[in-house]
């Protein structure tokens, strides 16, 4: 099972949401660059980069930065907020971006996506995120009707590389990873799912190891490893024992 830290851009800035609130921001580093350089040195093979400022406007706004990333790290890399049209998985694959994640799009344009797996097989994931089951679109701000589950399911057979799944009521919050929720959605499909929200210490990832039979590959860990509760070191040792491998 992979650790992926995650790095959260606001106004060229890393920062961590609390519950996925943009009134409730705390700044962790100025320099996102030095921030994925820190991870990379401390072993991850992988990073997570979303453009919060992006995910509000529906279209890139922090590209600059991400490319500086790119550009200073050798680790694959996987980018959303305000990915909603062709162009800019373009820009993104082209600038080195490994990739590319869809979140509110899927709920637009069911045929975008549809296309967009066509187009970048393997390099295309799908954010699901989720309060008490209920999907969350542009930035966490707005609420449907529509379950995680559906969601999940009806994307089945598109080709996406993984499914990201979070918590938004843990995200930020390091009150523990929702282990049921993500059992039940990851049983019930064939894509790999990616946790996300809420891990607080060493334990969600052990209980995550205990389901990822069922097919979770990874786990997104973000507000832990910027407070110091859980190190990169540990959360790579105790995920890396026969892991199973994302493509």
């Amino acid at each position: 099972m992979i650790i992926i830290p995650a790095i959260d851009l606001k106004a060229g800035t890393c920062v961590r949401l609390t519950q996925g609130d943009f009134r409730h921001v705390r700044v962790y580093s100025d320099h996102p660059v030095e921030m994925a350089r820190l991870w990379q040195e401390k072993g991850a093979k992988r990073l997570h980069v979303v453009d919060l400022d992006g995910a509000l406007a529906g279209s890139p706004q922090n590209q600059e930065v991400i490319h500086e990333i790119v550009k200073e790290v050798t680790v694959p890399i996987q980018v959303g907020g305000g990915v909603r049209d062709i162009k800019t998985i373009d820009t993104y694959i082209n600038m080195g971006v490994r990739w590319v994640i869809l979140a509110t799009v899927a709920l637009k344009n069911r045929e975008f996506v549809r296309d967009a797996c066509k187009s970048y097989r393997g390099k295309v994931i799908l954010s699901i995120d989720a309060s008490d089951g209920r999907v969350a679109v542009r930035g966490w701000t707005e609420m449907t009707s529509e379950s995680a589950m559906e969601i999940a399911r009806s994307y089945e057979g598109y080709g996406l590389d993984a499914i990201v799944y979070t918590d938004i009521k843990r995200d930020g919050t390091e009150t523990g990873i929702n282990i049921e929720a993500t059992k039940i959605l990851t049983e019930s499909l064939d894509i790999p799912v990616i946790a996300s929200g809420g891990v607080s210490d060493i334990s969600d990832i052990e209980r995550l190891k205990e389901i990822e039979h069922l097919g979770v590959a990874g786990v997104i860990i973000g507000k832990a490893l910027y407070t110091g509760t859980l190190s990169l070191e540990d959360a790579i040792q105790a995920g890396s024992q026969g892991h199973m491998r994302l493509r």
